[in-house]
């Protein structure tokens, strides 16, 4: 696989395959648990639909990562006032990061998580937060190697 990976903010010509990837990871998601994940008939186009509200706000980033032409990941991040409820300060947060199978293994994910740190840290945050689906233990691993330790640990009961 060549190496010249562009890294550059998605556009709204880039929503099928926002979509596209947005679709497959909420499937994954609701693969790992049915109870905890929505899924949607569509989850490509309302996926889509979404991503492409949030390409002009002020406090969020939508890049998508570029080989050969091709749209082969994107990551979506935003800046968080400080939460009570959460009990933390202001922060990055990293939402989605998806990169396609085919392009897995190539650093496609490491320059979308490093960007969308970049532009957190530009904005002035301190710290940068995500969350991980308890059973994708790869994507953990992938983030412990990018510096992110476990700090929360979620627990979902059904009435």
């Amino acid at each position: 696989m060549p190496t010249e990976i562009e890294i550059r903010r998605a556009v709204e010509t880039d929503r099928d395959a926002l979509g596209r990837y947005g679709g497959k990871l909420m499937r994954q998601h609701h693969e790992f648990d049915p109870q905890r994940f929505i899924t949607v008939a569509k989850p490509e186009a309302g996926y889509g639909h979404f991503l492409s509200t949030q390409l002009n706000e002020k406090n969020v980033l939508v890049l998508v990562a570029v080989l050969e032409a091709r749209v082969v990941g994107y990551i979506f991040a935003g800046l968080e006032d400080m939460s009570w409820k959460d009990l933390r300060g202001p922060c990055g947060y990293i939402h989605d990061v998806y990169v396609d199978e085919s392009a897995r293994g190539h650093g496609v994910g490491e320059k979308l998580v490093a960007a969308a740190l970049a532009w957190c840290k530009e904005s002035g945050m301190e710290r940068t937060v995500l969350s991980s689906a308890a059973r994708n233990e790869s994507a953990q691993r992938f983030f412990a190697r990018l510096g992110f330790r476990p700090t929360m640990v979620e627990m979902t009961r059904e009435a």
